[in-house]
């Protein structure tokens, strides 16, 4: 199967794709922040270049897309039928870069805490953020104990 774009219509749609700032990830930010929290955002120090670093209590925040991280079992995530093997190769590196990152965040006692972009839909936002809006509290309990 072929592309359904050209080659310039593919490469300007590819470089629209932003990697920071993404809506979803906004969500989030504003979500936290009028929630009381505050927070850096993409620290290079860091592995993987979290999202958002909650340093208060030692968490970082991944809000990644369904696709680009091969989301399982997710309706938004479905594999390209043009380039098949390409992807398959892209996004089992993504996935096995996210592993490692996380793993080294973890060695350093940081808590990792990932949302895919289909859990910030409206039929599952809520539940979410109010969900690593626990998270973090938990996390707050135990570095005062």
């Amino acid at each position: 199967m072929t592309d359904v774009h050209d080659k310039k219509t593919r490469s300007y749609n590819m470089s629209q794709i932003k990697g920071k700032n993404t809506k979803p990830e906004i969500m989030v930010r504003k979500f936290l922040f009028a929630n009381g929290f505050r927070y850096k955002l993409h620290d290079k120090k860091l592995p993987g270049k979290p999202d958002i670093v909650l340093p208060k209590y030692k968490t970082v925040v991944f809000i990644q897309g369904c696709f680009w991280h091969g989301h399982t079992g997710c309706r938004y995530f479905i594999m390209p039928k043009s380039n098949t093997e390409f992807w398959i190769e892209k996004i089992g590196q993504n996935q096995k870069r996210d592993i490692v990152k996380f793993s080294e965040l973890e060695k350093l006692g940081w808590h990792v805490y990932l949302i895919y972009e289909c859990e910030l839909k409206k039929d599952k936002k809520e539940q979410t953020l109010n969900s690593l809006v626990k998270f973090l509290k938990e996390r707050e309990v135990s570095a005062i104990m």
